[in-house]
């Protein structure tokens, strides 16, 4: 994965974001192996959904979630999956596809 460090990308508050298999991280950042591989589950879910449709799909669930009770982004199926399992760092290993699906109808959030 490509990393490129900035000031302005991704915005405050954000450590890191993953645009096309594309690592942006705000300066200073540690890049820990659980940020890593929460990144990397990201790269493979663009991959399985064919990077236009993971784009489009996160659009539309974060402004479904966000009238929902607690935070859309952590509420995003996407970001279930990755924050559920990035501190296992054989998860893609054994990951099956559109693992994702199974945090569609989760009703406990991450945060």
């Amino acid at each position: 994965m490509k990393i490129i460090r900035s000031r302005l990308v991704p915005f405050k508050g954000y450590n890191a974001i993953n645009l096309l298999g594309i690592l942006f991280c705000r300066k200073g950042v540690e890049l820990t192996p659980s940020l890593l591989n929460h990144e990397c589950i990201h790269t493979r879910q663009m991959v399985e959904m064919l990077v236009v449709g993971f784009y489009l799909w996160y659009v539309v669930e974060w402004l479904v979630r966000l009238p929902m009770k607690g935070s859309a982004y952590f509420n995003i199926s996407f970001e279930r999956e990755a924050y559920a399992n990035q501190w296992d760092e054989h998860y893609l290993e054994h990951r099956r596809p559109y693992s994702w699906t199974k945090y569609l109808r989760s009703k406990k959030g991450v945060s």
